[in-house]
């Protein structure tokens, strides 16, 4: 070996462990999965924690990285998303809808996961409890048990005379706990409910058919992407059929349902961003309390109770938090 050949072989080990030590002292930036029922549409969970984040100085492309996966309103896509964002080695796993919760705690005992838009999480089994939610999930809940069971209230005493109604479903485990719970708070109120699934929105005209020919004297649904992409349709429907309807779906009001009560799931996002801020920065999911919704408001449209020639008992108008004139 001549000395230039030599002088070369030393100066390519050097060259590249320098760049090797230059690549070890940027930093590391961190990628966020978020792993969602949804579709990439219209105003997401996914532009709620990209808001969020850059409140808290984060700037994505620099700081961190988002790798949105979307199941499109197709549940059983979620594991396939998930095992892809385990494969990612992402940092933290975001789940923006119920279902995926589950299907991500399924993926990975190891990567942090944070509830952004989940329900029922202690009785579905993805945390031990909400003050100690133990494993590597935490993050904001929004659907509780009593918050189904405050809906059956509220359409009873609309109408206090009312002996059914019916209830739209999707399918899934997560659909069979909120239908148990309003089942049980209708029972108390002497109501029977009439359950009736619907898998796509071609459905819709029929389920409102089926509830009409059981005498159902209100409507109401779970929740889901399908529901809240066709809240405009449910309400028209609800309107034709003449059936007071209640939902607690994003912007279901200004659609044209009667009634809306629940938590704004957007928000429930947005706070979700404190704890990816702080697990990035160090803390353990186990030691970090689930959050439950902060407010949850009642909106009551009138110009839809008009449509159906309903007037709203003043104790409710009295208690909403908003009123569309």
């Amino acid at each position: 070996m001549t000395r230039l050949h030599f002088a070369c072989l030393i100066a390519g080990v050097l060259l590249s462990a320098t760049s090797l030590w230059v690549e070890a002292q940027q930093p590391k930036v961190p990628k966020i999965g978020v792993l969602s029922l949804d579709f990439p549409r219209g105003s997401t969970c996914v532009d709620e924690i990209r808001l969020g984040l850059a409140e808290l100085g984060y700037v994505e492309g620099r700081t961190y990285i988002i790798e949105p996966r979307w199941a499109e309103d197709r549940s059983e896509r979620l594991p396939s998303l998930a095992a892809d964002l385990v494969r990612l080695n992402v940092d933290l796993i975001v789940s923006a809808s119920g279902p995926a919760a589950a299907i991500a705690k399924d993926a990975t005992s190891s990567i942090p996961i944070v509830l952004a838009s989940s329900f029922y999480p202690v009785e579905s089994g993805v945390i031990a409890t909400l003050d100690r939610p133990g494993g590597n999930v935490t993050g904001v809940t929004h659907f509780t048990p009593e918050l189904m069971a405050k809906r059956v209230q509220l359409l009873k005493e609309l109408l206090p005379s009312a002996s059914r109604f019916a209830v739209l479903r999707l399918p899934g485990r997560l659909q069979d706990l909120v239908v148990k719970d309003m089942d049980a708070a209708a029972r108390r109120l002497g109501v029977q409910l009439q359950v009736i699934e619907v898998r796509s929105e071609e459905d819709f005209q029929a389920a409102f058919e089926a509830a009409i020919a059981a005498g159902a004297q209100a409507v109401m649904s779970t929740q889901g992407p399908l529901f809240w992409h066709n809240n405009a349709r449910i309400a028209q429907l609800a309107r034709e059929h003449r059936l007071p309807s209640l939902s607690g779906e994003p912007n279901a009001a200004e659609a044209g349902a009667l009634l809306f009560y629940g938590p704004n799931v957007f928000e429930g996002c947005r706070r979700a961003v404190r704890y990816v801020d702080r697990i990035l920065k160090g803390a353990k999911p186990a030691e970090l309390p689930v959050e439950q919704p902060t407010k949850i408001v009642l909106m009551i449209n009138l110009k839809t109770a008009k449509a159906i020639g309903l007037t709203i008992p003043q104790s409710l108008l009295l208690r909403a938090d908003e009123v569309i004139q």
